[in-house]
């Protein structure tokens, strides 16, 4: 490995020891809506992002908010001994990836069929300091 190289790899994981993540894999609700929520939270404070998530009555605030939770716990793991409110922790980065998508079908007029296609998603939530 080439210096410049070992260096930018070095940085990178500096950095990564003060972030926290947490990941929820094929969760069956589209990813448009989401995204609609994620949205909302990105780059916030931590306890705003949760006590917004607790408040919106989209049906994926629910485990938006129980996975924020698991990446403050991440986070709290990381970083024992220091307070996530006094630290200015933040949602840095939110990401809502399509899933696999299930394929159904639907009785249609005059004996057709139409395809239903059942969505879902990945979500990714990255925590670090202000």
């Amino acid at each position: 490995m080439g210096a410049r190289k070992k260096e930018m790899a070095d940085k990178l994981k500096e950095d990564r020891k003060s972030s926290a993540f947490a990941s929820l894999n094929n969760y069956p609700t589209s990813p448009r809506k989401m995204r609609l929520v994620a949205d909302v939270i990105r780059g916030k404070e931590v306890v705003k992002a949760l006590n917004m998530l607790k408040f919106i009555p989209n049906h994926s605030s629910q485990p938006l908010e129980k996975l924020l939770r698991s990446a403050i716990a991440n986070w709290q793991a990381k970083n024992s001994g220091e307070d996530i409110t006094a630290a200015n922790v933040v949602v840095k980065d939110i990401r809502v990836d399509v899933a696999r998508t299930l394929k159904r079908i639907s009785p249609a007029p005059q004996g057709r069929a139409h395809r239903v296609r059942k969505r879902s998603n990945h979500v990714t939530i990255i925590l670090d300091k202000k």
